[in-house]
């Protein structure tokens, strides 16, 4: 009888903290966690006055030696920047305190020193908040690389400091978990055709994800802090789909090719996860599958279903679906090795109702 020699590491979250007023008790889930008393916080221009400062103030307060780091965007060299300021303050644990590009920076910094990582999140646009994957720009391509990372070892996310940013990130925080919808159906099928590994309980957490989001409509279109505290734990479920896996296949897909090209050749890309709800969209029609129960919901929670709203022109449109196919050629999706012809890609526009 042949030895079984099948191996598995996954990496979680320890501690999840998602709540009304939950950034009062970062101390609390530090020394929880055991960490070291140096940290240092990765915030933004912005995020720094509304989170990063008030979380510095909380550390300070509670013992630690906590440095701030402003970082403007996410890119190799304000990742450098991070970790030669935590090597010069011997940081032992790192805060990203931000939206998505600040978590990223922080993520790759603390993974790249092999110190633990803690994730603040001030707002709900997609699911790296949970995730052990950050993505960061091709210098030559332009186009963004997921990347290996460690998943945060805390999340803490207060919904009072969520609900209180632009609705708009929150609804592009559900057009990102809608896009696993498809992206499963992409998972499977690279499975099926070229033996891709696969997870059942993973495929089945990200679905069981996207369909929160799904069902409770409603309930997501009040703007609340119900809603922030029903899409962060939708985001924070799909990025431990993204964990069991190994890889972002449950949540990533064909859809998410087509965003990617979308922020290579569009003047101004609209936000990622209001672009993957697009795409989700069409991709399910490619599918043969309800897409008009995608549009629908996507429209139930005001978020962007056409190029008008997206604010890119019908031709870039176009030109992604035709170009996505190249973006991580190693991820097989239902878009194939050859992708779609200018004529069908403008076809799927206008029967989905994106372009006119």
């Amino acid at each position: 009888m042949e030895a079984f020699e099948k191996v598995k590491w996954m990496q979680l979250p320890r501690d999840v903290l998602v709540g009304h007023g939950v950034l009062g008790e970062i101390s609390t889930v530090c020394k929880h966690l055991g960490m070291g008393t140096e940290g240092m916080v990765v915030t933004g221009l912005h995020t720094r006055k509304i989170a990063g400062e008030k979380v510095l103030e909380l550390l300070s307060e509670a013992g630690y030696e906590v440095n701030l780091v402003e970082v403007r965007s996410i890119s190799g060299e304000s990742i450098e920047q991070v970790k030669e300021e935590a090597k010069e303050t011997k940081t032992k644990f790192m805060l990203g305190v931000g939206g998505g590009k600040i978590i990223d920076t922080g993520k790759i910094a603390s993974f790249e020193l092999s110190i633990p990582f803690i994730s603040v999140p001030t707002i709900a646009s997609h699911d790296g908040i949970a995730s052990p994957r950050a993505s960061i720009k091709d210098k030559d391509r332009g186009s963004p690389v997921s990347m290996q990372a460690h998943a945060p070892l805390a999340v803490v996310a207060d919904t009072e400091i969520i609900s209180s940013a632009p609705y708009r990130f929150t609804a592009a925080g559900c057009g990102d978990i809608i896009a696993n919808y498809t992206a499963v159906r992409d998972w499977r099928l690279a499975q099926r055709l070229q033996n891709a590994e696969f997870s059942n309980y993973a495929a089945a957490l990200s679905e069981m994800t996207a369909n929160m989001i799904m069902e409770n409509v409603r309930e997501i279109r009040n703007k609340d802090e119900r809603t922030a505290w029903t899409v962060v734990k939708a985001l924070v479920s799909s990025g431990v789909a993204i964990s069991i896996a190994g890889s972002s296949a449950p949540a990533s897909g064909s859809e998410h090719k087509f965003s990617h090209a979308l922020d290579m050749i569009a003047e101004e890309p609209a936000l990622h996860g209001e672009q993957c709800g697009v795409g989700t969209i069409m991709m399910t029609q490619v599918y043969g599958e309800n897409w008009q129960r995608v549009r629908e919901v996507l429209e139930g929670i005001a978020a962007p279903t056409t190029a008008k709203e997206l604010g890119i022109k019908d031709e870039r449109i176009i030109e992604a679906l035709t170009l996505a196919h190249k973006i991580n050629p190693g991820r097989y999706t239902i878009l194939g090795d050859s992708g779609l012809t200018y004529e069908a890609a403008e076809r799927l526009a206008v029967v989905t109702g994106v372009i006119k």
